[in-house]
């Protein structure tokens, strides 16, 4: 039978910026519950909250203070089961992200294993001897702060200890020591917590980090200068991540695990599915796409890797779009044709799609001025809040932390745009509806077809099911050389698309006439 996942579309929601039903200006538990119906409607089936934990927000829940709790900013424990009933009601999972590389420095664990070298808690993270002028060794930390052009070290010095700690992110974000059973066993205490309150699965933060060569040699030179955790990829992770999915599969066999596989090359990111003797993640992150330029030979290389390393080891998973990079509409030179093509390209490949909260909208990158920066890592702009209707406060009860993104006040809303037939969210739920209705795009088998040099044409098949996909990365229109009998359009993005032509920076689903 195939697992729920493989024909989902999940849909991320970032807490902080969705909707505030609260009036301090932060996105709520509340605002979530308030907009299910229209992750529903735009047929997505299971939402992923980015950390709703307790935390001092050093890097906005990243730093977990509690793992068995809700931040009073987003709501209660309470609140939150709500909502996961309230999601389950209409057909939707939930899915929570994990956050276990790492603590924040104000946990409970970490207070105790810094109070004395001798605390039951001291082995629970990474700490080396030393003078407090010469880190461990090289590792750089992933935020250079405010004004620093180089990354800081990923060591910070412990004066009451005399010794270093080892954080791969902020100094408030202190490593955890995963080759300590204690730590393992509680961690999993952690998802078998929430598995038992109706979470079904989790997103897993920095998951390739958690095994670390107890040795901490440093890094070769040629990318000693970059952060650790995007490069670090020890052999040590992975029986901990065979683990993590003994311990979920044995608390509900039908929960997803997604992990976040930021490494450099899509092989690496396959190796996360682990073998059939020991399996590890049912989806790891493959980022290389979210990075491509818009050039149809580079989606060609992305696609082929995915089809070619992921697909015959596991079920790829595609994201173009997430809470740290900047938009689609942003990175593809601001053109919404771009964008709105882009959304085919996420939604016809082989794999589960993973659509970002206000791509749906089009939404480019929120221009926010110095004054009111406060992501550690810059992220601030593809993290500006939603706008839901286009009244005055666009749905929200206060003044958002966050500045609106552009045109926010111009149509580019949740209640104009559904209210558009023409618009990127129709679009979208034009496109989520046929691949729900299409076997051979939610699981079926993939082929090149023959296409102009700027364009890209494939074949989707499934028993009596197929449709074909051609995107134009192109400035000019392409004539589309199609197999044998009659074609009708499925989806079109722009003017341009037809049963036989796609226009520039369009994309077109065709299907058996």
């Amino acid at each position: 039978m195939t697992p729920w996942w493989q024909t989902a579309v999940i849909y991320q929601i970032y807490p902080r910026s969705f909707c505030d039903r609260s009036g301090d200006g932060v996105g709520d538990l509340a605002g979530i519950a308030a907009h299910l119906d229209h992750v529903a409607d735009l047929g997505a089936d299971a939402v992923w909250l980015s950390p709703i934990f307790p935390s001092p927000m050093a890097d906005f829940g990243y730093d977990v203070a509690d793992y068995c709790g809700v931040d009073p900013l987003f709501g209660s424990l309470a609140d939150l089961d709500r909502l996961i009933d309230a999601a389950h009601a209409r057909h939707l999972r939930v899915l929570l992200d994990w956050v276990p590389n790492h603590t924040s420095d104000q946990h409970p664990w970490f207070r105790s294993a810094r109070a004395s070298v001798d605390s039951p808690h001291r082995d629970w993270y990474i700490w080396r001897p030393g003078p407090p002028y010469r880190p461990p060794n090289n590792w750089r930390a992933a935020f250079p702060g405010v004004g620093r052009q180089e990354f800081p070290p990923a060591w910070t010095w412990d004066q009451v200890s005399g010794e270093w700690y080892l954080h791969l992110f902020l100094a408030e974000q202190p490593d955890l020591n995963w080759a300590n059973p204690q730590v393992q066993e509680a961690m999993f205490e952690v998802l078998r917590f929430w598995l038992d309150r109706g979470v079904d699965g989790f997103r897993i933060d920095v998951i390739h980090a958690l095994g670390k060569d107890p040795t901490l040699p440093d890094l070769p030179a040629e990318v000693a200068a970059i952060p650790a955790c995007a490069v670090l990829d020890d052999p040590r992770t992975h029986p901990i991540v065979a683990r993590i999915r003994e311990v979920v599969k044995g608390t509900n066999p039908d929960a997803v695990i997604v992990g976040e596989t930021y490494v450099p090359s899509v092989e690496q990111v396959a190796a996360y599915y682990g073998s059939e003797a020991a399996p590890e993640l049912d989806l790891a992150f493959n980022f290389h796409p979210l990075f491509a330029p818009w050039r149809a030979a580079d989606w060609r290389r992305q696609m082929d890797a995915a089809v070619d390393l992921i697909a015959p080891v596991g079920w790829p998973s595609w994201a173009l779009g997430n809470h740290d990079n900047r938009r689609q509409r942003s990175r593809y030179g601001g053109s919404e044709a771009r964008a709105r093509a882009a959304a085919v390209l996420l939604l016809t490949q082989v794999g589960t799609p993973f659509l970002y909260a206000g791509e749906e909208l089009g939404l480019a990158d929120a221009d926010v001025p110095d004054d009111r920066r406060v992501d550690p890592g810059g992220r601030d702009g593809c993290r500006a809040p939603l706008p839901w209707s286009p009244e005055g406060g666009h749905g929200w009860a206060g003044d958002p932390w966050l500045p609106w993104p552009p045109e926010h006040d111009a149509g580019r809303d949740m209640s104009s745009a559904a209210a558009d037939p023409h618009s990127t969210l129709n679009l979208y739920r034009r496109l989520i509806a046929v691949r729900r209705a299409s076997p051979a795009l939610s699981v079926g088998g993939f082929e090149w077809l023959p296409a102009a040099d700027d364009v890209l044409c494939w074949r989707r098949f499934s028993g009596d099911d197929e449709r074909v996909i051609a995107v134009n990365f192109g400035s000019v229109a392409a004539v589309l050389d199609l197999p044998a009998g009659d074609w009708a359009v499925d989806v079109a993005t722009g003017p341009g698309g037809s049963e036989s032509s796609v226009g520039p920076n369009e994309a077109v689903v065709l299907r058996p006439a």
